[in-house]
């Protein structure tokens, strides 16, 4: 098994916990709640990534996200929901531009869609079903959105195939 990282903002506990609620019921097993600031592309196992995406958290300025209400991706391989925050997908940026992965992926870059995955297209999974459960669970996300203030960001880490991304070590930002 090959361990994978990601770097990740984690929603205000009272977010996190109405995830974790919406999913058990539905039998969802996912990794925490969280926003991908960068992907696993040029996070190596090995951790050689670290003191350069560090630097780059280090030396960014803290910025609002805001969570609204369910979506799909077009592609029918996720329900999440959605978030917008110019400053996160400026880090993403500046990330990439640090760690220059040999590969990203194509969903990488300026145009990234931030967002919180509440569940996977993953075999037996009723993508339909729950994204219409999600609308009437985040409707109020819907007609008021969440803001909140990014402090810190954390790299996770999942053991392998199959495994979910936990939690590990969070990074602040400046100012934070």
């Amino acid at each position: 098994m090959t361990p994978a990282h990601l770097l990740a903002v984690l929603p205000p506990p009272e977010l996190a916990s109405q995830v974790e609620a919406f999913r058990a019921p539905l039998g969802l097993r996912e990794s925490p709640p969280h926003v991908t600031v960068k992907a696993r592309s040029g996070l190596g196992v090995n951790l050689d990534w670290v003191k350069a995406a560090r630097a780059v958290v280090d030396a960014s300025p803290l910025f609002p996200l805001t969570v609204e209400g369910a979506r799909t991706f077009r592609s029918g391989s996720a329900v999440y929901l959605a978030v917008t925050s110019p400053g996160l997908v400026a880090l993403h940026v500046r990330l990439l531009e640090a760690l220059e992965p040999a590969q990203r992926f194509g969903y990488e870059g300026p145009h990234m869609t931030p967002h919180l995955t509440l569940a996977l297209g993953r075999h037996r999974v009723d993508l339909e079903g729950v994204f219409q459960a999600a609308r009437e669970a985040f409707a109020h996300l819907e007609a008021q959105p969440l803001t909140f203030t990014v402090r810190e960001v954390w790299r996770m880490r999942k053991a392998g195939p199959g495994a979910l991304y936990l939690p590990e070590e969070a990074w602040e930002l400046a100012g934070g």
